[in-house]
């Protein structure tokens, strides 16, 4: 894969689903401080507006089910439930609604504000991140090379349609980070897409649903960049 020959290294990052790219963006402001001198975080939105609840935390990966209200700046990279247009990491379902136009939203990300040299995905954000590998290194030609993947909370899709994602082992170095005691997407999940990738490497940490960035985890972050600087 080409490289892309930048310092500091330049990430995409994908929001997870009922954030945008402003929240996340905050959400992440320990990891931006971690890393300043290595990377450079490039946030971008869902095209897919969320029928939001008011009681729902944000960043929960489950749809909305009672006293719904449209939220502009709630959105989600697909719906696992068509018809009602909402999104459950664990739902089982035949067919799924947006992916397409997702895929199509990252790909117009990477020529509007690339070039990048990674991304970074946080829950369905991370699922659709595996998903965006598998495209690279099946269909390399319309796609710019991403030399790597950090996946925070991430999980195979439950889709039937989606399963095609997950075939041969993705050759793509991949970072997966997930929280022992995270009850939105158990570490269960995030282990189940291990084998998605060939030779994933992992980082494991005692709390919930977030991206971590305290110091403990500094060393683990740094050591896996340090293999594209």
């Amino acid at each position: 894969m080409a490289s892309v020959s930048q310092h500091p290294l330049r990430i995409l990052c994908i929001h997870g689903y009922r954030q945008n790219s402003n929240s996340f963006r905050e959400k992440t402001g320990a990891l931006r401080k971690l890393l300043k001198k290595q990377v450079e975080l490039v946030y971008m939105t869902a095209p897919h507006r969320v029928i939001q609840v008011c009681s729902a935390g944000e960043g929960s990966e489950s749809g909305p089910v009672s006293g719904a209200s449209e939220d502009q700046d709630s959105r989600g990279w697909w719906f696992s439930d068509s018809q009602a247009r909402s999104f459950s990491a664990q739902q089982r379902c035949r067919d799924s609604l947006g992916l397409d136009e997702s895929v199509a939203a990252v790909r117009e990300a990477v020529k509007e504000l690339g070039p990048f040299d990674g991304i970074l995905g946080f829950s369905q954000g991370a699922a659709l991140v595996a998903m965006l590998c598998s495209l690279q290194e099946q269909h390399p030609a319309p796609w710019p090379s991403f030399r790597f993947a950090i996946l925070v909370a991430g999980f195979r899709s439950a889709c039937e349609e989606h399963q095609g994602f997950y075939g041969s082992p993705l050759s793509i170095p991949s970072l997966h980070v997930f929280g022992l005691d995270d009850r939105v997407i158990p570490d269960a999940m995030s282990r189940e897409l291990l084998p998605t990738f060939l030779e994933p490497q992992v980082m494991t940490h005692p709390g919930g649903h977030f991206v971590p960035a305290a110091a403990a985890h500094r060393q683990t972050y740094k050591d896996f960049l340090s293999r594209f600087l």
